[in-house]
């Protein structure tokens, strides 16, 4: 049955690659012939990408715009993760998975998916303030594009402001040997951003070691229960995991959690 199956797979593959290449010679005879007819059907188009002189100002701000778009494209990601509320988030379903055992169940890919709709539903009306009083102006040629930028930080900052911690937010003012500041606006945004990091995760670690009390209670009567009866040599992360399991979808797990978290950005 093998051997059947392996002389399948080569003739299947003997005849995508003879259509591959019968493909590939009439695409080139066809070029061929309509170069020979004068050229005049398909045009191809050309794009060009060079550094030249130019003898209008209006050029080189055009090239630094779209410097300036590609980086932020690049440090979207980073942006995306640094300051919103999806580190939170993320480390907390993490550490669910880890609490109750289950290795790579649910997928990373599922964790982050529903970590990122959950970003996205929580930040909404920061995005909606930003699209609003920034995006929109800006579009509509009303401001330019420093005041945009400066307006549409501020729903960002607010947001990080009621979720950061004095004591994390004074000690980056300390290290930055600063004035202490009088406002809040007064903060700067690279002395903000690393205290909210560090504050989501101090957050994220107390959640995660509350969900970790109810599992671990679990492991020590099933540790218990397999020494008395003798079971030494049978781990017992493998009798624990169903009652795990068990007791997060009894106590209806994923909507506690969800609303505890959604809940604790206010």
């Amino acid at each position: 049955m093998n051997k059947i199956l392996r002389k399948g797979w080569i003739k299947a593959l003997l005849g995508l690659f003879l259509m591959v290449m019968f493909l590939t010679m009439s695409c080139h005879e066809s070029a061929r012939a309509q170069g020979a007819g004068g050229g005049a059907g398909t045009i191809f188009p050309s794009v060009n990408i060079g550094v030249g002189a130019s003898q209008r100002p209006e050029d080189f701000a055009i090239t630094l715009q779209l410097l300036f778009l590609m980086t932020l494209l690049a440090l979207a990601p980073s942006i995306l993760i640094m300051m919103t509320c999806f580190t939170r988030i993320v480390v907390v379903f993490q550490f669910l998975r880890q609490a109750l055992g289950t290795q790579g169940m649910p997928a990373n890919q599922l964790l982050i998916g529903l970590a990122l709709f959950l970003t996205f539903y929580i930040m909404s009306p920061v995005w909606t303030d930003i699209n609003d009083n920034a995006l929109q102006p800006y579009l509509r040629h009303d401001i330019t594009q420093s005041e945009a930028f400066e307006i549409g930080l501020k729903p960002i900052r607010a947001f990080m402001l009621r979720q950061v911690r004095e004591k994390d937010l004074s000690l980056f003012v300390f290290m930055s040997k600063m004035e202490k500041p009088a406002t809040a606006d007064q903060v700067p945004t690279l002395v903000l951003v690393p205290a909210f990091i560090i504050s989501e995760l101090r957050i994220a670690f107390q959640i995660g070691f509350l969900l970790y009390l109810p599992f671990i209670m679990i492991d020590m009567i099933v540790s218990s229960v397999l020494l008395s009866m003798g079971m030494l040599m049978l781990p017992p992360i493998i009798i624990s995991l169903p009652f795990k399991v068990l007791l997060f979808v009894m106590v209806d797990g994923w909507y506690l959690l969800v609303s505890s978290l959604m809940r604790s950005f206010n």
